[in-house]
């Protein structure tokens, strides 16, 4: 006998968020080819995915190698004179997952990953954040169409929440011995609320790949570990 328990939320609010932001950013990219070339070199708007290097995990943690994230983007470039060098400033969304064999939890004021046992049997545990930005960046873009930007973003923290699928690992659930139990649980305790650090981009035409070193931690500091993340990715500018 399997008894499953779901204790499942109704979509976040980011969740849509992500979803129509993606839509809006991405739409004028569908119909580029109406769009004159002034409206080109102004704007550029984005889709990326990115895997997360977590830096500082705590002592018997242990974090996925892939940690897939998302972002969008729309950036408004502000040309120097004639020259390639141009300034950009716009808005995006980044969203970021960090799995591994931890459980997220409270104690008093301080938030802990929680090692899993090796008796649990688990198909994924994680935990999500997901950031609105403001991207500032410094770009290059030379006439065999080579794009370089240099940068910075500063974000901030407008979700996340902690999710497990597996086995019952707490002897109090009156549940049927080998049960599964699917947990998500929106608001995780003691988040960083902004988020900064800087970042770099490198491409061609359309297609770049790109880096972010967040200097500021995951937690608030002395309430939760010293994690920062360095997300690498590639990104896609149809416009």
């Amino acid at each position: 006998m399997r008894v499953v328990y779901s204790k499942i939320l109704p979509v976040p609010a980011y969740g849509i968020l992500l979803i129509l932001l993606s839509f809006v950013l991405l739409q004028p990219a569908a119909h580029s080819q109406v769009v004159n070339e002034t409206a080109k070199k102004k704007f550029n708007i984005g889709f990326g995915m990115f895997d997360d290097l977590v830096l500082n995990v705590p002592s018997g943690i242990k974090t996925r190698t892939i940690n897939q994230g998302v972002n969008v983007f729309a950036l408004y470039n502000l040309p120097f004179g004639k020259s390639n060098f141009s300034f950009s400033f716009g808005l995006g969304m980044s969203v970021h997952n960090i799995y591994g064999n931890f459980m997220v939890n409270k104690v008093a004021d301080t938030t802990k990953l929680v090692k899993i046992s090796e008796n649990v049997s688990y198909k994924r545990s994680k935990m999500t954040v997901v950031y609105l930005e403001v991207p500032l960046e410094f770009n290059l873009k030379t006439k065999s169409d080579v794009k370089i930007s240099l940068g910075g973003k500063v974000g901030y923290m407008i979700g996340s929440h902690a999710k497990y699928v597996g086995d019952i690992a707490d002897s109090n659930y009156m549940f049927h011995p080998g049960s599964k139990i699917k947990i998500k649980q929106a608001g995780i305790p003691n988040l960083q609320q902004i988020s900064y650090g800087p970042t770099i981009r490198f491409g061609y035409k359309w297609i770049a790949v790109s880096c972010q070193y967040m200097l500021s931690t995951l937690f608030m500091k002395d309430h939760g570990p010293d994690m920062t993340l360095i997300s690498v990715g590639l990104v896609l500018v149809p416009f």
